[in-house]
């Protein structure tokens, strides 16, 4: 069980420590496939959803501008993060609202990604949430289209959060 440790960084917004000297990333691998077919589709609409329709979903869902200001964000993700959603739409969400993800293996792709206006990688993380700490695959998704950045947050084996909007989120 993860315990916060003496002397550590104070929490973000969001409840989560963020350590900037030690990445919080474990190394990249490939989502399962069984899972891939339901994400792709998701990730092809998600630019034509509406917010009740993007509530639905059962991935946590954010999308971030080119300079990572958060522009939508989800029921799944605002439950898994115990943030309202009002609270995290329009902040910098690599320094506002989830600090630990400025690092070379989240910060580093979104950045990369956004110059190259080509993106479509997913990894696995750990957000350390303090009343929720959790394990999780990211997908990072380049939308041409709306020229923003799409993050999907699956659970750590690439299955959805949820199965319906009022589901409890459990840590892993």
């Amino acid at each position: 069980m993860w315990r916060r440790p003496p002397h550590s960084p104070p929490l973000n917004a969001s409840g989560a420590l963020c350590f900037m000297d030690t990445p919080c990333l474990s190394p990249a691998r490939p989502m399962p496939n069984r899972y891939t077919q339901q994400i792709d589709e998701v990730l092809e609409a998600v630019d034509t959803m509406n917010t009740d329709e993007l509530d639905r979903l059962p991935y946590g869902m954010i999308q971030l501008d080119a300079s990572g200001r958060i522009l939508n964000y989800n029921a799944v993700e605002s439950k898994l993060a115990s943030l309202r959603k009002e609270d995290a739409i329009g902040k910098q969400f690599f320094t506002e609202i989830a600090p630990c993800t400025r690092v070379q293996e989240f910060y580093g792709r979104f950045k990369e990604g956004v110059i190259r206006e080509a993106l479509d990688t997913s990894f696995h993380f750990h957000f350390a949430f303090k009343q929720n700490p959790r394990d999780v695959t990211v997908r990072l998704l380049y939308s041409k289209r709306s020229r923003t950045v799409w993050v999907l947050i699956s659970d750590y084996e690439g299955k959805p959060l949820a199965t319906t909007e009022s589901e409890t989120i459990t840590p892993r």
